[in-house]
């Protein structure tokens, strides 16, 4: 399957069993929430997770794109990516975990046509009704600990879940999620039936519910028979662009992928909050470009790789703008490295660099500090 089959088969499967679609996908949460983006696909529903009505009922299902700069320093393996697309299921107090886990067997079965014998799970220890579930289902199950409970951040929604693996190695499947890298998740289950509060207990849901997240760029890798998420049909646009225009690089291909999705939902580069996330990207771009050669330009890059992550994550904004987006930012990149390298070179005459040498760079210049360490220090 191509990337568009598998979203329309996930989407048409949860339709057909009741599920409404929801709407826009921006990476913006809600002004309430205290995070920059959204980084899993319930993040948007939580309010109602915990028990406000939703206008369009209690089963939902869609696509959400996330954000996770938790995950930059494991960018260019071949399951990570800075920004990605999650699909996705959710029960708002409607069925239970064990309905939503033959649902999601019966999907990867038959609709995905996945073998049975590539699968395997995980489950919380304390969980016997998931485990339960997976054993009648003929999938083998393995119990850990605080590796299957979910939560996303220190207060909120939480609880138990269940994560589907694929196997993707040569030969017959060895070993279990747990020993063998060749297992790669896909997919999880979460049985929300509990609220963390800020002294750290527990109390239940008023509304439990189950969430659901599977990574489409991961799915479409199994899928489509790749070695890495960067060899599916959703980079080859950028694969093909990079190595044409400098060598290969999946860091490249992922922050020039994920600048783009944040700029298309309305993000601008500066030295605060979103715009710093995206700043970032894009220097930590230039910087692996300008280390082999420092006459590299992202004026060079062509639009068609923009169009397409564009049309992917149905962003409205021209490409155009994106590419001048980049290139601008590159501009002020530029000038900075030309303003900031003298006063650094001086600064180490006098040995190693201080926290005093930091600050005062960062707030006589403005230059920051992993500007500094990352680049002209080592210059």
């Amino acid at each position: 399957m191509d990337t568009r089959q598998i979203v329309s088969t996930f989407l048409d499967f949860y339709r057909e069993r009741g599920h409404e679609l929801l709407g826009d996908a921006t990476l913006i949460p809600p002004q309430d929430d205290p995070v920059l983006f959204t980084s899993a696909g319930m993040h948007p529903l939580t309010p109602y997770i915990e028990g406000k009505p939703h206008p369009l009922g209690r089963r939902l299902t869609g696509v959400q794109r996330c954000l996770r700069t938790t995950d930059l320093d494991e960018v260019g393996d071949d399951t990570h990516l800075t920004v990605f697309q999650m699909l996705g299921s959710w029960s708002l107090g409607d069925y239970g975990g064990d309905q939503s886990l033959r649902w999601g067997f019966e999907l990867l079965r038959d609709g995905f046509q996945l073998p049975v014998e590539r699968l395997h799970v995980t489950v919380y220890e304390e969980d016997p009704r998931s485990l339960d579930t997976w054993r009648q289902l003929g999938v083998p199950a393995e119990q850990l600990g605080d590796e299957n409970w979910w939560s996303n951040g220190p207060t909120g929604p939480c609880g138990p879940d269940s994560e589907i693996f694929v196997w993707t190695g040569d030969g017959p499947p060895t070993g279990t999620p747990s020993t063998d890298d060749n297992w790669v998740e896909v997919w999880n289950h979460v049985m929300m039936r509990h609220r963390r509060h800020p002294d750290g207990s527990l109390s239940p849901l008023e509304q439990p519910g189950v969430d659901t997240g599977m990574g489409l760029e991961r799915m479409s890798m199994v899928l489509q028979g790749r070695s890495s998420v960067f060899d599916t049909d959703v980079f080859e646009p950028w694969t093909r662009t990079v190595s044409s225009l400098w060598t290969p690089s999946r860091l490249v291909c992922d922050h020039l992928r994920s600048s783009a999705v944040v700029i298309g939902d309305g993000v601008h580069p500066s030295n605060t909050g979103r715009g710093y996330v995206l700043r970032r990207l894009i220097r930590r771009t230039l910087t692996e470009l300008w280390r082999d050669d420092p006459s590299r330009t992202l004026g060079d890059l062509p639009v068609e790789p923009l169009g397409e992550t564009v049309s992917q994550f149905s962003l409205r904004v021209d490409p155009l703008y994106v590419h001048d987006v980049l290139v601008y930012e590159e501009r002020r990149f530029q000038a900075l490295l030309r303003r900031g390298r003298p006063l650094v070179q001086r600064l180490l005459l006098r040995g190693p660099l201080t926290d005093d040498d930091f600050h005062y760079l960062h707030d006589t210049h403005g230059i920051p500090r992993d500007l500094v360490e990352e680049v002209l220090t080592a210059a």
